[in-house]
């Protein structure tokens, strides 16, 4: 289909109280904006993004994600409002999509409904039993006839349970007439896209309402609405993937990113957080566990586990209060109270409790190699950069500063001393005392 789309961002959003732009806060892992724009790239690959307010900063973080995006930085001091914002924006195709960067529930297949009909200009409607607060739209046999702001709304008008959801569809012809004859003869002194819907109608062109549900087409404006609209789009991804086989221990209680994939028969149980794109495959991840851009194959983690970006785990067995960043795990048993950090530890290796590799010497990260069937024995520090080759035992309590070969056995210890009777000496009691 030749359609182009445009996306307003280009206001301040000052209700958000936050110094990070209104379009740049996340819903499920991403800036809500994005979300409008997967859902604008899966129907065109016209499009152009309405920029003012922080504009390079925007138009940074979109750059470092997407391709071929277009961009229109809004002439606000001359022409604010919705309308102002379509003034110099340039389009390919002849029919123009128009959305708000602040929708980060519409989908794809609720902007298709939009561009299906040929009239001059589709616009969303929704309907609400309570409309008040919202311009009333006023249908009749099908067409629009006009938008009514509710503080001019007769008490009939009132009664119209017809509001206009903001995103329309236009052909490129009638905004090219159209949007140049905006004016601003308002109590706001803003050009407003909403009146080339009287323009249209004036002269006969047509204007169809197309039903939207309120739930796709819902705006951000504060935290409390992103708040809402964040359960929304996690409702969304939990029974998508649960409709795909991923089994759930109260799905309500587990966090999902929107760019986070699985495969095969996963389960997730309560408390769980799967962050940035993790991938999750075939795999338990017990409660309160958290996973961040990191890969999990056959293993289990957890509970209460916390393994950080950049880690791939492979037939892996992973314990409560055990972290594991940047490191590669394939065939390990780590049960508990661990850190390993830029760590390659490979098949039959178990790692004891109160584990460390100690990466980090204060000016660089450093690598720890551990082989096959290791035994890392309990409360041992692995000063990193160091290699412990395959069948190699590490007495607990010890300090690796040094490669230990294949087939050895590492023991760093201050030798224990015992003082006979000092705990009696200590505390003045006789050892026969009751």
């Amino acid at each position: 289909m030749s359609l182009s789309v445009v996306i307003l961002a280009a206001g301040q959003g000052t209700r958000m109280k936050s110094a990070t732009p209104k379009v740049l806060h996340e819903i499920s892992g991403k800036p809500m904006l994005f979300h409008a724009i997967d859902a604008a790239q899966q129907l065109c690959d016209d499009i152009t993004v309405v920029l003012y307010h922080e504009a390079a900063r925007i138009q940074k973080a979109i750059e470092t994600s997407y391709n071929n995006i277009k961009f229109h930085t809004q002439d606000v001091a001359r022409f604010p409002g919705t309308g102002g914002a379509m003034k110099g924006v340039k389009t390919l195709h002849e029919k123009v999509l128009i959305l708000n960067g602040d929708m980060p529930l519409v989908t794809t297949e609720a902007l298709s409904s939009l561009i299906q009909s040929d009239a001059d200009i589709n616009m969303s409607v929704i309907q609400l039993t309570n409309p008040s607060g919202y311009g009333r739209v006023a249908i009749n046999h099908g067409n629009v006839l006009e938008i009514i702001e509710e503080k001019d709304c007769s008490p009939s008008q009132k009664e119209i349970e017809m509001v206009n959801a903001g995103v329309y569809c236009v052909k490129q012809e009638v905004l090219e007439r159209y949007i140049p004859a905006l004016q601003n003869h308002n109590a706001q002194k803003e050009y407003y896209l909403t009146d080339i819907i009287k323009m249209a109608v004036d002269e006969g062109k047509t204007v169809h309402p197309v039903m939207v549900a309120e739930e796709e087409f819902k705006g951000v404006n504060s935290k409390l609405d992103l708040a809402h609209a964040e359960a929304i789009h996690q409702r969304r991804i939990k029974e998508a993937w649960m409709k795909a086989g991923v089994s759930m221990r109260l799905s309500e209680t587990i966090y999902i990113d929107a760019r986070a994939t699985f495969e095969g028969e996963c389960m997730l149980e309560n408390g769980v957080s799967i962050l940035g794109a993790s991938h999750i495959i075939a795999s338990h991840i017990k409660a309160h566990s958290v996973i961040e851009d990191a890969t999990i194959k056959n293993s289990d983690v957890g509970p209460m586990a916390r393994i950080r970006p950049d880690s791939i785990l492979s037939d892996t067995h992973i314990g409560n209060f055990v972290e594991v960043k940047k490191s590669t795990l394939t065939g390990v048993k780590a049960g508990h109270l661990s850190y390993l950090g830029d760590a390659t530890i490979d098949t039959g290796t178990n790692i004891g409790a109160g584990v460390i590799t100690c990466n980090y010497d204060g000016k660089k990260k450093s690598q720890t190699i551990i082989g096959k069937n290791v035994f890392v024995g309990s409360d041992t520090q692995l000063i990193a950069p160091v290699t412990i080759e395959d069948d190699v035992l590490i007495a607990a309590g010890s300090t690796i500063t040094k490669n230990v070969a294949k087939g050895n056995l590492a023991i760093s210890r201050t030798p224990m001393e015992t003082v006979e009777n000092f705990f009696y000496r200590f505390f003045k009691k006789s050892p026969h005392a009751d």
